[in-house]
């Protein structure tokens, strides 16, 4: 979380927060066949999951009231889950909408494709606002399309709790001359339902996701974090000005560029799979 100088609050909650990070768990899935026991386990995490807008969102934003929430969850859209984050206004106003373009590994079992019509950056008195969910940050196209919107704040919702995901919140600050706050989850195998098939075992204290989240500046400098010690909530002021100030040398999508060389097309049109209407419109 950020309080910014005008005293107006951002706050990042990480991947999955609402309807759960399912750590370690197969669905009952194997090449080539799937357990009636892990079709159910999929029932069961829908059930958990929201629609946007609709069911859980209001929950949602009274939870978030007065602040700019940018809020991992996992949405559901007809008989498909999207790994998403939705951006709130403080009076709940839905802002934006964002679905994670790529699944990793195994999130591809559970979890369908984003496209370009959810990569938003939302204006706010704190600054413009984007999202790069989990190891999204590791696309190099991505975060230039990001770039190129003008994302000041950069939310990265994350499960990644390795200690050199650290690195790559620092990399992107310097990048993308923003503030980058990234927010991971601290869980525990208590946490999670007494029958959940996981192969993290049964010891309640297991750890599952080991937080770090952190909060860093437009050169690279952490003003929190990354903390691993357990459930916390981070804080810090920015000025906005510190953009500005990086910039003087390096602007990824401006004086830093080379169009003459490099160029990026990015198609933003939704991709519905039926779309009413004669042949080629």
């Amino acid at each position: 979380m950020l309080l910014p100088t005008e005293s107006v609050v951002v706050g990042t909650l990480p991947v999955s927060f609402v309807g759960g990070y399912p750590k370690g768990h197969t669905f009952g899935a194997v090449v080539g066949e799937r357990t009636s026991e892990g079709r159910d386990w999929f029932r069961r995490y829908a059930d958990g999951a929201i629609d946007v807008p609709g069911r859980g969102l209001d929950e949602i934003a009274a939870a978030t009231a007065g602040i700019h929430a940018a809020v991992g969850v996992i949405e559901r859209a007809g008989g498909t889950l999207y790994c998403s984050v939705v951006f709130l206004g403080p009076d709940g106003t839905l802002l934006g909408l964002h679905r994670k373009l790529m699944p990793t590994a195994a999130e591809r079992l559970i979890w369908g494709f984003g496209d370009g019509s959810t990569m938003p950056v939302v204006q706010t008195p704190v600054g413009r606002l984007g999202t790069a969910i989990c190891w999204e940050n590791y696309m190099p196209m991505y975060r230039t399309a990001l770039y190129s919107k003008g994302v000041q704040v950069w939310c990265a919702p994350t499960v990644d709790s390795r200690e050199r995901w650290a690195s790559t919140m620092q990399h992107i600050a310097l990048e993308g001359r923003c503030f980058v706050i990234s927010a991971n989850q601290y869980s525990v195998r208590a946490d999670y339902p007494a029958d959940y098939d996981t192969a993290y075992g049964d010891d309640p204290s297991t750890v599952l996701i080991g937080g770090g989240s952190c909060i860093v500046d437009p050169h690279g400098d952490f003003l929190a974090g990354p903390d691993r010690d357990g459930e916390s909530i981070l804080t810090a002021e920015i000025d906005l000005a510190e953009i500005t100030r990086g910039a003087y040398d390096f602007d990824a999508v401006g004086h830093y560029a080379r169009p003459d060389v490099f160029r990026l097309t990015v198609d933003e049109r939704p991709k519905p799979p039926v779309v009413e209407g004669p042949i080629g419109d």
